[in-house]
């Protein structure tokens, strides 16, 4: 065998360990995914189990919300998804709960995403939390979930207090000479094409006695 013959022969054994090498990694994606779509299951199952916990507690928020939110579910193989938008005239108030797993379909995954523009104020934008997928435990997700709630809720009031937020939205009272936001007032009267608020309904008597009003 001449010294070209013994490089075919190395070159041919590396084409066919890497064809070999080829085989084993599509043998071990397809195993791979396989065990994925198994353990999806498994997750589909945990959402099924956890809905008691998450269901009662986000509606609980959007009923306290009213029409002040609306509330927009998505359910798909790998994630649930319940997206809040709430209607505020100071900011855009994005909020959203997801379910969904790691690559791997081991964990339960859950995700707390606040978005608000403009951003004037701190606040968290994301928690996050992880349970294992084979049994998560409803009490620390139910608990986990009421936690991000009242982050929520702490977060909302006081972006509706803060004085950068209110700037361009601040009235004040006639007769009080009260500063407050315009969403606040407790009552308003239109005189003279001009749109005036007030702390109470005895400020606005008294705005409409003083102006010779007829209510």
């Amino acid at each position: 065998m001449t010294d070209v013959d013994g490089l075919l022969t190395r070159i041919d054994a590396e084409f066919s360990a890497s064809e070999q090498r080829i085989k084993e990694f599509q043998t071990q994606q397809v195993q791979e995914y396989l065990g994925r779509q198994e353990r999806l299951e498994l997750f589909t199952k945990a959402c099924e189990m956890l809905r008691d916990s998450w269901r009662p507690r986000l509606e609980t928020l959007a009923k306290r919300f009213g029409d002040k939110v609306q509330v927009t579910p998505c359910v798909t193989p790998t994630a649930r998804e319940a997206t809040f938008q709430f209607q505020s005239p100071l900011a855009d108030i994005v909020l959203r709960f997801s379910a969904s797993t790691d690559f791997d379909v081991r964990l339960l995954v859950l995700d707390y995403d606040l978005h608000v523009l403009p951003v004037l104020m701190k606040f968290e934008p994301h928690i996050r939390a992880e349970f294992p997928l084979e049994a998560p435990d409803p009490e620390a997700v139910a608990s986990w979930l009421d936690d991000r709630i009242v982050d929520f809720v702490k977060t909302y009031l006081s972006l509706h207090q803060n004085e950068y937020y209110l700037k361009a939205y601040m009235v004040e009272d006639p007769i009080s000479f009260t500063r407050f936001p315009k969403y606040a007032a407790a009552a308003t009267l239109d005189w003279n094409g001009v749109k005036h608020y007030f702390v109470g309904e005895e400020t606005r008597q008294a705005f409409a006695k003083k102006s010779g009003i007829h209510l």
